[in-house]
């Protein structure tokens, strides 16, 4: 009689957690198509305008697009906490639809102005910037106890597959049917997510508000405070903020490159997100295998990405392409799950939630940051020269990491730590724009 129960042990949790499986279906359709709007909508922006505008256009909508995550995390915070969360997924979800629905009439009609896609883009970020945190916070209303590891793999995996998914298919639309085929398949996900977290039950909710729930909270200590009692950390994040001005750039880069070097189509965009993206996920399993100490690691992947992302400026060719953004994924993930393991044993557990938190809204805002820069630096230099650009900004950066891991504060090695291979790095070409 134990074996039905065992047999149903062994199915994949979004199998035998219908409710769960609902929510993880929703994610991946509000990620991907938030992905696949961004990418697309760049794509579609280098093709279109002319060549004394593309960059600073391009560069442009992926700062407001970036902006959301950054600017209206403390606002964020604040919803998730005081609201049932399948309301606010759901109310998320819902409200993205709408924009992408309002965009996608005049831009079928071929009247969608340039003013009204930046506000679609902006809108579409705030929207999935609440729906993420929600979900992850939402996870243990969702499934059993013993079940929360499963979930989380697979909420931080849809992540990466989203991601991939969507920047696969944006260009490959806008080829195939130009914005409105992009704006259009956004408008028929987003509902379609909400309607599936509508219909999912949340049996570990409580009828309490979370922050009701929760009680009278722990005094904590400020931000300030616990980099100030983490110096070396706050150096290594400092670098990796530098870091990131460098590597995200490769979201405006690509494209340019695209069209101003390999004179190619949105197939072209497609296949090198996918390899950055497939790289990116090659260096997360494989990170905890690579012998080394973190900042020796880091400071080695870091000078690796710079000769990857500087090849391009001097040896053009798909295949060169392809193979550097293959590379420049691979240390970014290997970077993260190395990076993610020494916080996670540096850092005092009371300290966790703060830390993580201002780790991401730091390095965060450089996208939006470098978004703009290159978009700016676009208008006015070759995109061979913006690979160079890339490469040579690293090369400090690097330099200065591995100076750090000779201080007298840096950690000595490792004690063997188990950490998640998809886990959120510091850094990020893929920062995922999410």
């Amino acid at each position: 009689m134990s074996a039905v129960p065992s047999r149903a042990r062994r199915l994949p949790l979004v199998l035998r957690n219908p409710s769960f499986g609902r929510v993880w279906a929703g994610q991946l359709l509000t990620q991907a198509a938030s992905r696949m709007f961004q990418v697309g909508a760049v794509w579609w922006l280098v093709g279109s305008l002319g060549g004394d505008h593309r960059g600073l256009a391009s560069g442009l909508f992926l700062t407001v697009s970036t902006l959301p995550a950054v600017a209206l995390a403390p606002a964020v915070a604040r919803i998730v906490a005081r609201h049932a969360h399948r309301t606010v997924l759901a109310v998320s979800a819902a409200v993205a639809g709408a924009v992408a629905t309002a965009a996608a009439v005049p831009a079928q009609a071929g009247a969608l102005p340039l003013a009204a896609l930046y506000t679609a883009g902006l809108a579409l970020a705030a929207c999935q910037a609440v729906f993420d945190p929600c979900l992850t916070t939402s996870v243990p209303e969702l499934v059993e106890d013993a079940d929360i590891e499963a979930a989380t793999g697979f909420e931080l995996s849809t992540q990466s597959v989203a991601g991939l998914g969507g920047g696969l298919f944006g260009p490959l639309l806008v080829d195939a049917g130009g914005l409105p085929g992009v704006v259009t398949a956004c408008a028929v996900a987003y509902p379609l997510a909400a309607l599936l977290v509508v219909s999912a039950r949340f049996p570990h909710a409580t009828t309490e508000t979370p922050a009701a729930a929760a009680g009278p909270s722990p005094a904590r200590r400020t931000l300030r405070r616990i980099l100030a009692g983490l110096p070396f950390i706050r150096r290594v994040l400092l670098c990796f903020a530098a870091a990131n001005v460098f590597t995200t750039a490769v979201y405006v880069v690509m494209p340019l490159y695209t069209r101003g070097v390999l004179h190619s189509s949105g197939s072209t965009v497609a296949s090198l997100e996918a390899a950055l993206g497939m790289g990116t996920l090659i260096g997360s399993f494989t990170g905890a295998r690579v012998p080394g100490r973190p900042v020796a690691v880091g400071s080695g992947c870091l000078a690796l990405t710079a000769a990857a992302l500087g090849l391009p400026g001097l040896v053009t060719g798909h295949a060169v392409a392809l193979g550097a953004l293959c590379v420049v994924g691979w240390c970014v993930g290997v970077i993260g799950v190395r990076f993610v393991a020494l916080f996670q044993r540096l850092v005092p557990a009371a300290d966790k939630p703060g830390f993580f938190a201002v780790m991401q809204a730091l390095l965060g805002a450089t996208f939006p940051v470098s978004s703009l820069v290159f978009g700016v630096l676009g208008d006015h230099l070759p995109a061979r020269a913006l690979c160079l650009v890339q490469g040579v900004g690293l090369v400090p950066v690097a330099l200065a990491l591995w100076w750090l891991g000779g201080r007298a504060d840096a950690p000595g090695p490792p004690s063997p730590t188990r950490t998640t291979a998809l886990a959120a790095g510091p850094l990020s070409p893929a920062g995922e724009a999410s």
